[in-house]
């Protein structure tokens, strides 16, 4: 089938080829009533218009690229959905790329989306070293991160307080008599893993009787690990989560040993992903508001595109929300 051009479109309407541009491209100098006539004539035609062209009359892609971890993960996917809806509203086209949390597949990522000429990239960083950052600094295409930072760096970020939503985990548990806590990080190298357990350790060392056992486990080999955790752990009856889906796991590998949740042990997990799904049992979660994170991260990249010298560092609360996983320690 043959593209449709402005020139079909031209000949359909009655208009000039540059009116059609003109109103395709909303310009003001063409009347509401006009383009609407337009647009209506352009999708009825089955119309695509040459990204490229604009592209190049504009220095601008009005595209980003969104780089992730594991998209299979709720917690990003249900952001990854609303900086999408956000970018949208703002005109922009978003694409997704998954790291794996891969270094080298990260830094294939962020070539391919500089290569397809992205206005800007919402990146969270895999964080085994800083080479990918340092490369993205140099090439000087716009950037946040996202869920991650790096200490002692100017970048822009957002991300939540993982200090503060490690210490109410802990605290929480601690309320309800759980004296004898394991925490089950993620990967140490990572920002909000060494952060939260900052904030464990902060609310452990306040209970002179508080027992805290910490363990980590990588993103590829999950569940070996956390069964040979937990059977090296059974006397814990308190367990702090890096994440909602490591948790789930947890309350798995729990059942299958003979134990209960929460009868047996509380546990606590973090990105609150049952805020947006309904699960057999609810976990009790920390998080912040995904998605005034995802507005932020946008609000943030937009203006770094618009102002080049800009600079966005937010740290947004973070918040304990009681459900089923939870309960006094008998």
């Amino acid at each position: 089938m043959k593209s449709v051009t402005l020139s079909d479109i031209a000949k359909k309407t009655g208009y000039s080829v540059n009116t059609i541009s003109h109103a395709l491209r909303n310009m003001p100098d063409i009347s509401e009533k006009t383009k609407a006539y337009i647009h209506e004539t352009a999708q009825q035609m089955g119309y695509i218009p040459n990204t490229s062209a604009g592209t190049l009359r504009s220095g601008k892609s009005k595209s980003i690229a969104i780089i992730i971890g594991d998209i299979s993960n709720p917690h990003f996917s249900i952001m990854i959905k609303e900086i999408e809806r956000k970018l949208r509203s703002f005109g922009y086209t978003a694409f997704i790329l998954n790291t794996d949390e891969d270094e080298k597949i990260e830094y294939a990522a962020i070539v391919s989306a500089i290569s397809k000429n992205v206005d800007g990239i919402i990146l969270c960083p895999v964080q085994k070293s800083r080479k990918n950052l340092l490369f993205l600094k140099e090439n000087g295409t716009p950037f946040v991160l996202l869920g991650r930072h790096f200490l002692n760096d100017s970048s822009s970020f957002v991300v939540c307080d993982d200090e503060n939503g490690g210490y109410a985990a802990a605290n929480h548990l601690l309320s309800l008599g759980h004296h004898h806590l394991l925490f089950i990080n993620g990967p140490s190298y990572i920002s909000s893993a060494k952060e939260r357990l900052t904030g464990i350790q902060r609310a452990a060392s306040n209970i002179s009787s508080a027992v805290l056992h910490c363990e980590s486990v990588s993103f590829s080999r999950k569940d070996d690990q956390l069964l040979h955790i937990l059977k090296k752990h059974m006397d814990c009856t308190g367990i702090i989560c890096f994440s909602d889906m490591i948790a789930m796991q947890v309350c798995y590998f729990l059942k299958q040993l003979g134990k209960t949740v929460p009868q047996s042990v509380s546990v606590v997990g973090f990105d609150n992903i049952a805020s947006k799904f309904y699960f057999p049992l609810m976990l009790t979660s920390v998080t912040s508001s995904k998605t005034k994170m995802s507005v932020q991260c946008v609000d943030a990249l937009l203006d770094i595109i618009s102002h080049p010298s800009a600079v966005h560092q937010h740290i947004l609360p973070t918040k304990i929300t009681l459900r089923e996983s939870t309960s006094l320690n008998k």
